[in-house]
């Protein structure tokens, strides 16, 4: 950055997947933009199944192109109940093709993602990147002034948080959030098995919550297991030939022997929702707006939304020549935001309590919906597509 007093249309502040899938659309969208966040080598292995509109956001950014070769894709999905329990719903199988598809998205590692992400935006002339940290957020009337932690300063008229879950740029505008802790975590890590997955994804519906087993390119999978925090914590204690033999039993050896690959994650899941996506200036998006478990793989995917849908509401607002952070666009990003993150939030919650209730009554309900689902062709379309693209933006 050459002139600290320079004035932005927008900035984004955090670096990660949602806050450059941001910087990049918004600077593609025409607005003059400015990205505060620290470039840091992606340490873990961590991976991110990419679904329809995600994709689609990316070709258009002119990222997809530079990754697309270090994803898997996901042509099938199935949902196996492995609960145990006395009324256990039937296998339900879904397939891309039955919707005209090549594919629901593609899983790939986040560190190719981030290096995709990072090239395409040092392209862009109108995006600066200041490799810093935002130390304090003031909002003034007619733009918010950041002050970074190195001393530099700058002002934009509208700042997006993608700062995540302890966002600045959240608490800069006071919004308020609401929390819950599932007692439930996540352990992550990836395998190689004997047997091709075939671009099938294989979702185990356990007592405990999901364990869920997502193609990599060549015979690979990221392992994503949800139980309670005390046996997350077991598994990841297990030197690996255990921990390759207990995967390789919960997957019913249907990719054949497993060997665990080096790095393991564990993450405490809660379902977090500000009141409000959007205020005084300030826009939230990724983890800023919305935390939900690791089921159906709607995390990122909400959050490049969240990126899409601001970009194009200032990217139109700056080519009218008006203030991008102005309140009626802010309330009209909450009103496109709204809906989306909190029925993608119910359904995710409602999935995972149904799984972790052990009432009688419940489980043949549970059975029955599940059956329906796999039995009848229409309403098994109607949930891929609506997984994908929620009706309202198609």
């Amino acid at each position: 950055m050459t002139d600290a007093s320079t004035l932005y249309d927008t900035a984004v502040i955090g670096g990660g997947p949602a806050g450059l899938a941001a910087a990049i659309a918004l600077a593609q969208a025409g607005a003059r933009t400015a990205l505060v966040a620290r470039r840091v080598p992606y340490a873990d292995n961590r991976t991110t199944a990419l679904l329809g509109a995600s994709i689609d956001l990316l070709e258009t950014l002119e990222v997809w192109s530079r990754c697309k070769d270090k994803a898997a894709a996901l042509e099938v999905m199935r949902l196996v109940d492995d609960t145990g329990r006395l009324f256990r719903a039937p296998e339900v199988r879904f397939s891309c093709h039955e919707i005209a598809l090549d594919a629901f998205g593609y899983n790939i590692d986040n560190r190719s993602l981030m290096l995709a992400l990072e090239e395409r935006a040092a392209e862009l002339p109108n995006l600066v990147r200041l490799d810093d940290e935002a130390e304090s957020i003031v909002i003034e009337a007619d733009d918010v002034a950041i002050r970074t932690a190195s001393a530099q300063f700058l002002t934009a008229r509208l700042v997006v948080g993608a700062d995540g879950r302890h966002s600045l740029c959240r608490e800069a505008a006071g919004i308020e959030v609401t929390r819950r802790e599932l007692n439930q975590t996540a352990l992550t890590f990836n395998v190689s098995h004997a047997r091709p997955h075939r671009n099938v994804s294989t979702e185990f519906h356990t007592p405990h919550g999901p364990c869920v087993f997502v193609p990599l390119p060549g015979d690979r999978s990221s392992v994503v297991s949800v139980s309670a925090p005390a046996e997350a914590e077991r598994l990841r204690s297990l030197d690996d030939a255990e921990l390759s033999a207990a995967v390789e039993k919960q997957s019913h050896s249907i990719l054949g022997r497993m060997s665990v690959e080096p790095g393991r994650n564990l993450f405490p899941l809660a379902i977090e929702r500000p009141r409000s996506f959007g205020r005084d200036r300030i826009a939230l998006v990724g983890e800023a707006a919305h935390v939900v478990p690791p089921i159906g793989a709607q995390g990122l995917n909400l959050g490049l939304r969240d990126a899409a849908d601001i970009a194009r509401l200032a990217g139109e607002t700056v080519a009218a020549g008006q203030d991008p952070g102005a309140n009626e666009v802010l309330t009209r990003y909450d009103r496109a935001r709204r809906p989306d993150i909190l029925s993608r939030t119910f359904a995710i919650d409602i999935a995972n309590r149904s799984l972790l209730n052990d009432f009688l009554p419940l489980q043949p309900v549970r059975a029955v919906g599940m059956h329906l689902l796999g039995a009848i062709g229409p309403l098994r379309r109607f949930a891929m597509r609506e997984g994908l693209t929620p009706t309202w933006r198609r």
